[in-house]
């Protein structure tokens, strides 16, 4: 990965903000389900037919904006959203330019509008594929109230964003887990929408499989993908993580390198180990707290809240009588 010129002035984190990439992988790298593999057919197609359409049927001067090939990756993490991204930019010979809105946030009022501008303009030299990860962050619903300053800056931002899609001519796709937080104004401009599920027992049992070389990873006769396949559901993401710990734990194994193997157990304590960090990445710090779902439920709520005001209202009252007897005695 090569970071473009100006990349510097883009986020302070460990991650750079933006990142020309030369594009490897193909839609031969990825595993997904039949409809989302139709989904994303189709707007291949649409990119393959673009010039056609719009350049030798005249289309193009009827409708001289809004002419970016704009598509919705939406789907929860790890189900191929980047690298099906990777994959067009492949197929169309062009770089991929990859934005992380958390790290292009700017600090400083005002610069992150200019910021994105700056990416359109870069995308149009490079002739480069536009990818916006986690765009729910950039393409979010505008404010209707802007009486604090990062609201203005958060409309001037989407502002800026829905001008530059309807000057753009390339590829734009935005990766999200939170569609539903999208601007409806982005709605008319996305070409289409292609939601990635989470793969089925039979893409699972694939996934494993291609994560290992066929010939030069050592595994046990003991392996059995589809019993992974069928006993954990989750996403290919998940599934490469679990495989680089089962193969470091095999590694790790003391004896001669020539006699270590990937067993089934490494592969159920590598998918178990993620499994369990997610969990831990999920919790809440308000997971305990009484939450009133039904009629029945505000009959047992009085009591819990007043055990809790019980507990922190005497201690406040008791601290507010000393000040005001603190006070009385200080006047005299």
């Amino acid at each position: 990965m090569t970071p473009i010129p100006f990349s510097r002035l883009f986020g302070t984190s460990g991650r750079r903000a933006i990142e020309s990439i030369v594009p490897r992988r193909t839609f031969d790298d990825v595993i997904l389900p039949p409809t989302t593999r139709r989904a994303l057919d189709i707007a291949l197609s649409q990119v393959t037919q673009h010039d056609l359409i719009f350049k030798r049927w005249g289309l193009g001067e009827r409708h001289s904006s809004g002419l970016a090939l704009a598509f919705n990756f939406a789907g929860p993490p790890g189900t191929g959203k980047t690298i099906c991204a990777e994959a067009i930019a492949h197929s169309l010979g062009r770089h991929l330019l990859l934005v992380r809105y958390a790290e292009l946030e700017s600090m400083w009022m005002g610069e992150t509008p200019k910021n994105v501008a700056a990416i359109f303009r870069t995308a149009r030299d490079e002739q480069a594929v536009l990818l916006f990860d986690e765009a729910d962050a950039i393409a979010t619903r505008r404010s209707m109230s802007v009486d604090h300053g990062f609201q203005r800056e958060s409309n001037s931002v989407i502002n800026v964003l829905l001008q530059e899609l309807e000057r753009y001519s390339g590829v734009v796709i935005f990766a999200t887990n939170l569609a539903a937080n999208f601007d409806p104004a982005f709605e008319r401009r996305i070409r289409t929408h292609v939601l990635f599920e989470m793969p089925g027992e039979v893409q699972r049992a694939q996934i494993w499989q291609v994560q290992l070389h066929p010939l030069r990873t050592p595994l046990a006769a003991d392996v059995d993908f589809n019993a992974l396949a069928g006993r954990y559901e989750v996403t290919g993401g998940d599934i490469q993580n679990a495989v680089l710990k089962a193969a470091l734990a095999a590694a790790a194994e003391p004896m001669p390198d020539s006699s270590k193997r990937i067993h089934q157990r490494h592969f159920e304590a590598g998918i178990e180990e993620v499994i369990a960090s997610k969990r831990v990445m999920q919790q809440s710090l308000f997971a305990s707290q009484v939450v009133v779902t039904s009629e029945a439920d505000f009959t047992r709520a009085p009591t819990h809240h007043a055990s809790q005001l019980l507990a922190y209202g005497l201690p406040g009252a008791a601290l507010l009588v000393a000040l005001i007897a603190l006070a009385v005695a200080l006047l005299k």
